[in-house]
């Protein structure tokens, strides 16, 4: 262990110096508490052993001081020493950032357990330590499982719906325009039909990446909406640019070249309904929902590989 050792007697500081240096230690000897600061950023110390009087100030500021330095999963154990031992100093020491006490003169025997205890605290605290980033990086990785639809690897239904939530409670604060929309791959009952559901599986996920792939907004979302249907939400998106992206959705899907004999197309296309609005407290977002919704049946039974879209209606008064 490398040990700070802060010690403005030098007879003191030498005994001390050579005891930690014969059980294997690594002393960094400091006469005052400027000298100790300095040292701390420096060398990083594992342990300090801290005089409470020392020249310049006392050893509970300099505690005080090297506890603000220490990074929030840091913890370097600090020993007092001296020759106060009512409870005040000692409570006051603990306040401080002190873990413990050494009475002078300093018996070896006890300095050493000292170290050794600490240096078992040490080793538990850096398991805890390790244990806790493990949980929290699986814990992240949970939420993010929970978030992902398992098959195409984008946002799932439920990412969908809080985001879709989210989002609307914002433009509410802000008066921004909320655009969504809502695909759905054409005739994909007979491509299952035709070609089994692993390659409709291969298609969703083909669908899927064009989709994502083609949203060049970070705040743009696209999901899994339900079977072969996905859905886009764009945040501040007029109706005229929620068109635009539908157009260019459309595009990249069929630009995929997916051959689908049983369409009149002869590729895998998308029928996309496209709607925005200004969110309103008196107004649920199923609203916008519902929009989008009957834009995408006008664009199915208009003939498929289209985007329709349903102009913004009258909020409720």
């Amino acid at each position: 262990m490398k040990i700070l050792v802060v010690e403005d007697t030098q007879s003191s500081q030498l005994v001390l110096c050579e005891i930690l240096a014969q059980q294997g230690h690594t002393p960094i000897p400091c006469h005052d508490g400027g000298e100790a600061m300095a040292a701390f950023a420096r060398e990083k110390p594992d342990l300090v052993l801290l005089d409470v009087v020392l020249p310049d100030t006392d050893g509970f500021q300099v505690a005080s001081y090297l506890r603000q330095q220490e990074a929030q999963e840091d913890w370097t154990p600090i020993i007092f020493l001296t020759v106060l031992n009512n409870d005040e100093d000692m409570a006051r020491g603990i306040a401080a950032g002190g873990d413990d006490y050494l009475f002078k003169p300093v018996s070896e025997v006890v300095l050493n357990a000292k170290i050794r205890a600490m240096q078992r605290i040490i080793q538990m605290r850096t398991s805890l330590v390790v244990l806790a980033r493990r949980l929290d990086s699986a814990n992240r990785e949970l939420r993010r499982l929970s978030s992902v639809d398992g098959l195409t690897g984008i946002a799932n239904r439920r990412h969908f719906d809080e985001s879709l939530e989210r989002e609307w409670r914002r433009t509410n604060r802000t008066g921004s325009d909320l655009g969504l929309l809502l695909c759905d791959v054409d005739l994909f009952k007979r491509f299952n039909d035709r070609f089994g559901h692993q390659a409709g599986d291969d298609c969703l996920r083909l669908v899927a990446r064009g989709l994502a792939d083609t949203l060049d907004r970070g705040g743009d979302l696209a999901a899994r909406y339900g079977g072969e249907e996905f859905a886009v939400i764009l945040p501040d998106t007029s109706l005229g640019g929620a068109i635009f992206v539908a157009e260019r959705l459309r595009q990249a899907v069929a630009a995929l070249r997916i051959a689908h004999p049983d369409s009149p197309h002869g590729v895998v296309t998308l029928s996309i309904g496209a709607a925005s609005i200004p969110a309103s407290r008196n107004t649920p977002c199923q609203h916008l929902l519902r929009q989008a919704d009957e834009a995408l049946y006008r664009a199915k039974h208009a003939g498929r590989n289209r985007v329709q879209h349903q102009a913004p209606l009258t909020h409720p008064s």
